[in-house]
């Protein structure tokens, strides 16, 4: 055979490129994604001023912690996303239905406490349910988009205090929702047999959100999974009997088995929504393990009293009917104010429907390794689709 000086040089070449290649795809996979901005969408699990702009504020106790005062957050301290954009490098983000002193220049908050992913049946404060419904957040980002930039235009305060036009296609995406249209059904006295029939809607809700996002310009997407609503005081207090069919750690088993129904369709779905938007990288994020195996070993993590509210009054659970977290009642002609447990930095549920900033904090440093995510991936990494990572 035949070795030329070209051919070894062009042989030679070949190999270095390839290997070039074979090491670069990697390098560019595993640096940190730079995400200029966080565009939020959920529930009172991520509200942080939504649902209080727009009607009342959750008085203190809730925001104690870390605020030291009302913050719109229904915790004592921070929610998930406060840590979600810490961790990437970004302020809290201001809430879209807060117009006083709200900086939305990296990102917006479109949450409110009681939002579901459908249409419920009964809106505030005709019912217990937020106007601001999935579907309406996405309305509202659609118009925010539009008009920030015609405000970015105007210069002064008003561009420094709206995002740049490449911070929707750069920016993350997060989404936590679905645990309040379960809630719906089973407060409308459905079976747990007919609260699963309704997942399937809500579920396309939801992936119906993530294609408007993704028409709209966004690209990286983090979505959570429903957390053991069997392991919610409210829910035991109000459904007694439902309660009684525990688990060994005290949950109740039937409205845990829901929880885990729609998380299984909801990432499902997020396999099929790659495969619909190959541009996008979508992670699924299963906050269902991570908060169950809080509530399962307390002691091994430093908390106590797992399915006890810190933030309540009376019975098994510290939660009543009779009266949340904040409120003064009256007991045989005794006001009694309903305060907080004297250390909520080792408590796991707030007020009884809410976790504390202690646990959002545990589940927090736990999902954004990326140990709990579809793909196995870390938030800093979010940005990378599967195929490229």
């Amino acid at each position: 055979m035949d070795f030329s000086p070209v051919s070894l040089c062009c042989s030679f070449l070949v190999v270095l490129l390839s290997c070039f290649a074979a090491i670069s795809k990697p390098v560019v996979a595993s640096e940190d994604c730079e995400f200029p901005a966080i565009f939020n969408f959920g529930d009172s699990n991520s509200d942080t001023g939504g649902f209080p702009a727009a009607f009342f504020q959750p008085p203190l106790p809730y925001g104690q912690t870390f605020f030291h005062r009302q913050s719109g957050r229904y915790t004592d301290g921070r929610v998930m996303i406060d840590f979600i954009a810490n961790n990437v490098g970004l302020p809290f983000l201001s809430a879209y239905l807060d117009s006083v002193g709200s900086n939305f220049s990296h990102g917006v908050n479109f949450a409110t406490a009681a939002a579901t992913a459908t249409l419920p049946g009964f809106i505030y404060p005709g019912g217990g349910f937020s106007p601001f419904y999935l579907s309406i957040q996405l309305d509202q980002f659609s118009q925010f988009k539009n008009r920030s930039q015609i405000a970015r235009g105007r210069g002064g305060v008003y561009e420094e205090l709206m995002p740049e036009e490449e911070y929707f296609e750069e920016g993350l995406y997060t989404i936590d929702i679905g645990h309040n249209d379960l809630a719906e059904g089973l407060y409308s006295n459905m079976s747990v047999q007919q609260v699963n029939a309704t997942v399937p809607d809500i579920i396309r809700n939801i992936s119906a959100h993530v294609k408007g996002l993704y028409n709209l310009g966004g690209r990286s997407f983090w979505i959570h999974n429903t957390d053991p609503m069997g392991c919610l005081p409210y829910l035991l207090v109000s459904f007694p009997d439902v309660a009684a069919q525990s688990d060994s750690i005290g949950c109740a088993k039937l409205f845990n088995q829901i929880s885990q129904h729609f998380n299984s369709k909801l990432k499902e779905a997020v396999i099929q929504l790659r495969k619909e938007l190959p541009s996008a990288a979508i992670t699924y994020v299963d906050v269902y393990s991570v908060k169950y195996e809080l509530l399962s070993h307390p002691d091994k993590y430093g908390f106590e009293h797992p399915l006890v509210a810190c933030c309540g009054y009376g019975g098994k659970y510290n939660y009543s009917n009779a009266g949340i977290c904040g409120e003064t009642i009256n007991v045989n002609g005794t006001d009694i104010f309903i305060g907080a447990c004297d250390r909520p930095s080792v408590r796991a549920i707030w007020d009884g429907i809410h976790y504390t900033e202690a646990a959002n904090k545990f589940v927090f440093d736990r999902i954004s390794s990326g140990a709990f995510t579809d793909p196995p991936v870390s938030l800093k990494m979010a940005c990378h689709r599967e195929d490229s990572r």
